[in-house]
């Protein structure tokens, strides 16, 4: 019987190592800029066209390489990294594995222009597929210059299933984000389709952190620092008033490198304990210093995963550092004791002790006319006057109409026709959370969250439509300044909201100003509403197949809708159920959730029995 295990060629090798390496473009800037990084650069450029699936360019000044290395880079396990296995428990550089540039040239085109500095020409190597379709001399600059063209032009499955070119830039700039705030010392350029994204020169952390997520995080941030045995934390957290419903300000680093910890994120969030709303999430910038034979870090192939010696020490540690940065600026409400509060006070055995005295006038007479305090008797002057205008009306001028009720409108009454026409509805509300009501069947139980969204994402997609949107202005305009992925987003329905009553005007290059929001929301604040709308707006499923009107009159109905364990009166109950009722979809959200249901009075009296 002939043997059946056979040897893989590199090729092939090659694309199933992609298949864990190189998941979409985002992993091809993350290995090509860390490489760029590993080399010594000082300036980075990286060039985006079509969310990466036409060009993925990135330039750099560091050292360059030989044509000889130049050529062995895109063998695999080829690095000038590591020598030897014990070297994997010293590693400070980016990369180690050697996989990236194979991996990268088995399921792209790849051009490299390299020269070292003292090198009079460079190289120039051509890699399609893992073959190598050329390599010759070129004159170019100092360091290296990596073009990836046609990113999985040989898998056409992976290249079909990649998300739209919005989804895939942002992963790209979150990348990036992770790359800038680890080398706050490095110049950085980003554009993406010639649009400049980025343009970042050496400075601090706190600048760093600023000139990405925006000069509004700047007044939010806390300072960390601690220094153990174990290990060092610096970085930044932010005030609670600056949680966001994402994820997308929390980062972690190990020595200068991206990590993803979710046990560690965990003990920041503890630190937040009843700081911060419920499906909320602190923002946090913090970096470990730490020896690198106490960790892991080649337990994944994207090096994001790291494993610590003593985890559940580093939790407490870094728990603690958080709750005292929060305390020493106020963050934490605390018991503030004077020190010297009985240092005045000598009591002795002989000390007698007496209750304060409480001078009491038991003759004042409250009523009694005083030059203080004069009631006059008399009726005001003219006063005949206050009513000569309503002298010639009847009672009928001052009867309001009643309007019709729910039962007595035949448009909003529903198909199923469950609600009773004999009696007025009755509502209450049950854990702050679900509304209740009788119906011809049974009761009604609905979940007042989303009938509000539903309602609302009706509303104000008929706006959309109709562009008829009612602005309040608000007195005092305020300034929102998103980061950058935040930013092309409002740019992409800044007038979609205009259109239903927002008034938002671009103010600089980096900065809007929100000067009125829709009649109907006048009880919202303004700057969180739309940095909840642009997050939801990036996050919205089915976008692929929802036109943009839908896809904004869901994320402000996501975002303005009630709260749970908000309190309603019983008006506002009845006021919410008619309306529901007269939504074209009353039994279910946008997303499929369900609205309402119907406990019939059959299974009622069976429970009962």
């Amino acid at each position: 019987m002939a043997e059946i295990i056979k040897l893989l060629s590199d090729s092939v090798a090659n694309q199933i190592a992609a298949g864990e390496v190189i998941q979409r473009p985002a992993s091809v800037v993350k290995e090509l800029t860390e490489n760029a990084i590993d080399a010594g650069a000082k300036e980075i450029q990286i060039i985006i066209k079509d969310a990466g699936k036409t060009l993925i360019q990135i330039i750099d000044d560091g050292i360059g390489m030989s044509p000889v290395d130049a050529r062995m880079a895109f063998e695999r396990h080829a690095t000038s990294k590591i020598s030897e296995a014990k070297d994997l428990f010293a590693i400070r550089t980016m990369g180690f594995r050697g996989e990236a540039l194979a991996s990268i040239a088995a399921v792209a085109t790849v051009e490299l222009k390299t020269r070292r500095e003292n090198d009079d020409v460079g190289t120039h190597v051509i890699i399609s597929g893992s073959e190598v379709l050329s390599q010759d001399p070129v004159s170019c600059s100092k360091g290296s210059n990596f073009m990836v063209k046609n990113l999985f032009f040989n898998i056409p499955a992976r290249r079909k299933f990649l998300k739209t070119d919005n989804v895939e830039n942002r992963n790209i700039l979150n990348e990036v984000y992770r790359i800038v705030l680890a080398h706050p010392e490095l110049s950085f350029l980003v554009v993406c389709d010639n649009n400049t994204l980025l343009k970042l020169s050496p400075e601090n952390l706190r600048q760093r952190i600023v000139s990405v997520f925006g000069k509004s995080l700047n007044q939010h941030l806390i300072n960390l620092s601690v220094e153990t045995s174990l290990i060092n934390i610096t970085g930044f957290i932010a005030k609670p008033e600056r949680s966001r419903k994402s994820t997308s300000e929390q980062f972690f680093f190990v020595n200068n490198r991206y990590m993803l910890h979710p046990y560690f994120r965990k003990s920041v969030t503890m630190a937040y304990d009843k700081l911060i709303a419920e499906g909320e999430h602190p923002s946090f910038f913090i970096y470990f210093e730490t020896s690198p034979a106490s960790i892991d870090i080649n337990i994944h192939p994207t090096k994001t995963e790291i494993k610590f010696e003593d985890e559940q020490a580093i939790f407490q540690i870094l728990n603690a550092t958080v709750k005292e940065a929060l305390g020493k600026f106020n963050i934490i409400p605390g018991l503030d004791f004077e020190e010297n509060i009985t240092r005045d006070a000598h009591l002795t055995s002989k000390t007698s002790v007496k209750p304060p005295a409480i001078a009491i006038n038991p003759d004042y007479n409250p009523f009694e006319s005083t030059a203080y305090n004069r009631v006059s008797n008399s009726p005001p002057k003219n006063w005949q006057s206050l009513y000569s205008e309503n002298t010639q009306k009847t009672p009928d001028d001052f009867y309001l109409p009643q309007e019709k009720t729910f039962l007595e409108s035949n448009q909003l009454i529903p198909e199923q026709n469950q609600i009773s026409s004999q009696t007025k509805n009755v509502f209450f509300q049950l854990k702050n959370k679900y509304i209740l009501t009788s119906g011809k069947s049974g009761m009604i139980v609905i979940d007042q969250k989303r009938a509000h969204e539903r309602i609302l994402f009706e509303k104000f997609l008929g706006l959309l439509e109709t562009r008829k949107g009612v602005v309040q202005k608000s007195l005092f305009p305020v300034i929102y300044e998103p980061g950058p992925d935040e930013r092309a987003v409002l740019i992409e329905v800044i007038t979609e909201l205009n259109n239903i009553g927002f008034e938002i005007a671009l103010i600089g290059k980096d900065k809007f100003e929100i000067r009125g929001v829709p009649g109907d929301l006048t009880d919202i604040d303004p700057l969180k509403t739309i940095e909840q709308m642009v997050y939801v707006l990036g996050e919205v499923s089915g976008s692929a197949e929802m036109v943009l009107n839908e896809k904004i009159a869901l994320s402000l109905a996501k975002t303005a809708a009630f709260k749970i364990g908000k309190v309603l009166r019983e008006e506002e109950m009845q006021e919410l159920f008619y309306k529901l009722m007269s939504c074209v979809n009353h039994n279910y959200t946008v997303d499929g959730k369900k609205i309402l249901e119907i406990i019939n009075i059959d299974e009622i009296e069976k429970k009962l029995n």
